[in-house]
């Protein structure tokens, strides 16, 4: 497990490398002050997951959020002083996986971490059937993988999580609310753009024209509904 941390604060710095430490001593902790070399360690240290300050001394933390997405779905969660909840949302909405407000403790700091890496797979995997299939969109949920046409789609953790859901609720309309719950938890309830947001990019990433959706349809009012396939060719 090798976490990096973008963050130019040494005492938040010893903050974290110390909960690591102390509370995940298997963990490999690698940091730097710096947005333009956190973006170049992304792909250099294939960290399996990113904690993101936003005041960076060279490059504001959402641009440096933008342009990880571009080449990467390793999950980032934002730390940040700014605890405005448009913050936070817009955070989400730009593809980030939790926002953690500073100052925080170990104790917070890995179950989030510890959270957010859960969230690759769903509760309920231990109990569905290995594959699922729904003509061309085919998730193998024990490897995680999504294939459309036999096309590896890459997703987010939280793009996964939420395709997941809507599969395995095939033809039944899921809530907002239990999608939120399912995918986010609880405390982000009253952020439904988050969940409008990455509806509209999973979407895109299947093929499901979001002006036009016919796989992934919107349910006035009450949620979203999986549809399955008549067209197995």
């Amino acid at each position: 497990m090798k976490i990096l941390a973008i963050e130019d604060d040494p005492d938040i710095l010893e903050v974290m490398s110390l909960s690591f430490r102390t509370g995940w001593p298997q963990a490999i902790f690698v940091s730097t002050d710096k947005g333009t070399k956190g973006i170049e360690m992304v792909e250099t240290e294939s960290p399996d997951i990113v904690l993101l300050d936003l005041l960076l001394p060279d490059m504001n933390g959402f641009d440096v959020l933008s342009e990880i997405r571009t080449f990467s779905n390793v999950p980032v969660i934002i730390v940040s002083v700014k605890v405005e909840e448009m913050e936070r949302v817009r955070g989400l909405e730009m593809g980030a996986d939790d926002y953690i407000c500073k100052p925080f403790s170990y104790m917070e700091l890995l179950a989030r971490v510890r959270a957010v890496l859960r969230r690759g797979g769903t509760e309920e995997d231990a109990s569905l059937p290995i594959v699922f299939d729904n003509g061309g969109l085919v998730i193998n949920f024990r490897s995680q993988e999504v294939r459309l046409h036999d096309m590896e789609i890459n997703l987010t953790p939280i793009e996964y999580r939420l395709l997941c859901q809507l599969a395995i609720n095939s033809g039944k309309t899921v809530s907002h609310q239990t999608l939120i719950e399912k995918v986010w938890g609880q405390e982000y309830l009253n952020t439904p753009g988050v969940l409008k947001v990455h509806i509209h990019r999973l979407r895109r990433k299947l093929g499901d024209n979001p002006e036009h959706p016919t796989m992934i349809t919107t349910v006035p009012r009450r949620g979203y509904r999986f549809n399955m396939s008549t067209n197995r060719n």
